[in-house]
C-alpha cells in the first residue's frame, strides 16, 4: 500500500513503518463500514479543522 500525507498543500515524507500503521488503521476501519466493496482501489481521507 502507498500512503501519501499532505498538510496545507505541502507533501510530508513518511517512512514505511508509519505508512503501514496509517494504512492498517484506515483500511481496518473502512473495511467494517456498510457500502464499502471488498475490492476497493483507493481510499481518500480528508481531515479539516
Amino acid at each position: 500500500m502507498e500512503v501519501k500525507l499532505t498538510v496545507d498543500g505541502k507533501d510530508i515524507e513518511i517512512n514505511s513503518f508509519v505508512q503501514k500503521i496509517l494504512a492498517g488503521a484506515v483500511t481496518g476501519a473502512v473495511g467494517t463500514l456498510k457500502g464499502v466493496d471488498e475490492d476497493y482501489e483507493e481510499i481518500l481521507l480528508k481531515i479539516k479543522r
